[in-house]
């Protein structure tokens, strides 16, 4: 595909019109159904409530392919699940998806996965007590660390930030401990870690709840962004958790970090651009399911790095926004 970027103007333009015709087309009538099983995340997470939203949004528009979550532990394990054939679709953080492409650790050898968009972008969020002595990540050397549960995306950046910071694995590392967010979030309320990472929209409801319970510091870390780039490659990017989001009195700097709708590769080309379709068509109301003020628009969908576009995807960008 050519991947050059389609104006703004052309794509509001275009778009709408010819999404609503495309969905118009296509009933339930039109062939046999095809039920596709999309990886998610812990119930409770975004990724699940982002699947349960388009599995729903799926069956209303009248296209002949149903979706059906299922929960896992998310990004690492739902590309696992992708490599083994046992799914369909995953949403997975493009760090991750892209170390499965180019068969990088923890991935044995690369992994033929496809990306249908890059639906919206994760926050990294550091967070520490706020009556504690930690202001920054260098400052958690040897101190329990809540650091994503395994098989997460949250594990992969959280790993990553630390080692960057020089308190990775080697001595005097951080304690990691692989927890989930609840398990992570009861954890920094009990005073068993002391600072909490998490990946994920703004705002995040569970740590809203935490921060009306005590006070708490987000720590900045777009300072890591620079070394994450030159050792990761561009998958990493500065973005701000913005002032008023969990009763922040000013923007903190963090790290950003893209999530994508992946398809195996041998996917029908019919069936991705059903699911397309209702994700364009729908895209408000599956976003408001995990961050607030987002857009999905194609220059934003398309941008997946080095993780190729199924050509179901490449399809259906052309026919619709040429």
């Amino acid at each position: 595909m050519n991947r050059a970027q389609p104006g703004r103007r052309q794509v509001l333009g275009a778009g709408v019109g010819a999404v609503a015709a495309a969905l118009a087309g296509c009933t339930a009538g039109s062939g046999p159904e095809q039920r596709l099983r999309l990886a998610t995340g812990p119930p409770g997470g975004p990724y699940n409530a982002f699947g349960e939203a388009l599995a729903r949004a799926v069956a209303a528009s009248g296209a002949g392919t149903r979706i059906a979550p299922v929960s896992t532990a998310a990004s690492v394990d739902n590309l696992r699940k992708l490599e083994d054939g046992t799914v369909d679709l995953a949403l997975a953080m493009a760090d991750a998806s892209e170390d499965a492409v180019l068969g990088r650790e923890p991935f044995a050898r690369p992994v033929p996965v496809t990306a249908l968009a890059r639906v919206y972008v994760n926050y990294t969020h550091l967070l520490v007590p706020g009556d504690g002595p930690v202001r920054s990540v260098e400052q958690l050397a040897g101190r329990p660390v809540a650091a994503g549960a395994a098989g997460s995306g949250v594990r992969v950046v959280a790993g990553r930030v630390l080692r960057a910071a020089g308190v990775g694995t080697d001595v005097p590392g951080a304690r990691e401990r692989e927890l989930g967010l609840g398990e992570s979030v009861a954890a920094l309320r009990e005073g068993t870690v002391d600072a909490l990472f998490w990946s994920g929209g703004v705002p995040t409801p569970a740590l809203s709840e935490l921060t009306r319970e005590r006070p708490v510091r987000f720590l900045p870390l777009d300072g890591h962004v620079d070394a994450l780039r030159e050792r990761h490659g561009p998958v990493y990017t500065a973005v701000t958790l913005p002032s008023g989001a969990y009763g922040l009195t000013g923007p903190v700097g963090t790290i950003g970090v893209g999530n994508y709708l992946l398809a195996r590769a041998d996917l029908p080309a019919g069936a991705v651009r059903d699911v397309l379709r209702v994700v364009f068509d729908r895209w408000r109301d599956l976003l408001r399911e995990v961050t607030a003020g987002a857009r999905l628009e194609p220059r934003f969908a398309i941008s997946t790095g080095a993780v190729p576009l199924h050509p179901g995807a490449a399809s259906y960008y052309r026919s619709v926004y040429g």
